[in-house]
């Protein structure tokens, strides 16, 4: 059993963003974020998700009638019911939420408040549609027979989505962040399968589908931005409209200021 939790998050494990070799010489200033240029769409950065969910759709379109890792491992589980450990349902939020927590301590990330939070919104409402989406159109058994939605997995999804947001938020500041959040989201796919809760592709797809989420959020903000926020600032800018409340001592009311 050990050595099929192993083969689980080595396999998870390789998710890691391969932009090591990106290096950024920006440094962080007393503001709360670092100096950043605009992201930019990259096929190279779809190598990694695309290949968990190739694998994971072949998983779940294969293992009926083919005895591939999610039979194997889901043998394993099945056979030995090892005694459950539920940390999972915590550990899926713990990568997101060092994001805040690394901040509040002093540390400071790539992004402001405002802007990775928007960033996170943008992320977690991809992977909500994609996930429950799937689970709702593959109806997949899950492994011990209490409901047929197990592709993909949310909780790896959800855990993945969160590493991508840790490492991008955090790399140029130091990889280990994003080590760290990337080692908890394979042990949150792990746990998933070692509870019998999900098949080996389940997570597989979950997890690469997580990452693209973060990435495509990523991508995607620039544009949000400048259409929503910088647009609508500028329109604001051309004409401010206002209304004061005013008291004099024996008189009130209220004044009205436009801004052309």
């Amino acid at each position: 059993m050990t050595k099929a939790l192993c083969t689980i998050v080595l396999l998870l494990s390789v998710s890691l963003p391969n932009a090591y070799t990106q290096t950024n010489n920006n440094t962080l200033s007393e503001s709360d974020s670092i100096q950043v240029n605009d992201y930019k769409f990259s096929y190279k950065q779809l190598i990694i998700p695309a290949s968990l969910m190739l694998y994971g759709t072949i998983e779940a379109t294969l293992a009926p009638k083919n005895r591939l890792l999610n039979y194997a491992i889901g043998h394993e589980v099945i056979t030995h019911k090892p005694e459950k450990f539920q940390i999972d349902d915590i550990t899926q939020y713990v990568p997101a939420a060092s994001v805040y927590a690394l901040n509040l301590v002093g540390i400071k990330g790539k992004h402001n408040f405002k802007d990775r939070t928007i960033i996170l919104g943008m992320a977690s409402l991809f992977t909500a549609a994609s996930v429950n989406g799937l689970k709702y159109t593959a109806r997949v058994e899950r492994p011990d027979k209490s409901a047929k939605n197990s592709f993909p997995s949310g909780h790896t999804a959800i855990a993945f989505m969160g590493a991508e947001f840790l490492w991008q938020e955090y790399k140029d500041v130091s990889i280990w962040y994003g080590i760290a959040g990337y080692t908890i989201a394979a042990g949150t796919g792990a746990f998933r399968i070692y509870n019998n809760k999900h098949w080996v592709g389940d997570v597989a797809f979950g997890a690469g589908l997580g990452i693209l989420s973060t990435k495509l959020a990523y991508w995607l903000y620039p544009t949000v931005e400048k259409k929503i926020f910088k647009g609508g600032q500028e329109k604001k800018n051309k004409r401010n409209l206002a209304f004061y409340p005013y008291y004099t001592g024996q008189q009130g009311g209220l004044s009205l200021s436009m801004q052309f």
